[in-house]
């Protein structure tokens, strides 16, 4: 009897998107989904960003993974030139640490 091989996080990150389009989830919702620990987060975020590229791939563009962007939480500033997923330490406006992370959902294109 053979056993089946388990998949890589990627993987996993990319069938949790394909299974619940529209649904957002944040960097804390994939980490207990996955089973992994608050300090597995940076890694979590390159996952995310190579996921984001394999969704595109495999369904030929039909999809893709938006990020909403982190968030002031003091003064609101939104976080909108991000180029990768991340999450960043400080406000460049009023300094606070106080950072709404962000947040991916699967969206298909009609």
């Amino acid at each position: 009897m053979s056993q089946g091989v388990e998949k890589t996080t990627r993987e996993r990150l990319v069938e949790i998107f394909l299974n619940n389009p529209g649904v957002e989830f944040t960097p804390r919702d994939l980490l207990s989904m996955l089973s992994l620990g608050e300090r597995d987060v940076e890694r979590l975020l390159s996952d995310i960003n190579h996921a984001a590229k394999t969704i595109r791939r495999a369904t030929r563009n039909s999809a893709h993974l938006a990020m909403r962007p982190p968030m002031c939480r003091s003064c609101g500033y939104v976080f909108k030139d991000l180029e990768t997923a991340r999450i960043p330490s400080k406000c460049p406006k009023c300094k606070s640490e106080r950072i709404a992370p962000p947040a991916f959902v699967l969206v298909r294109r009609d």
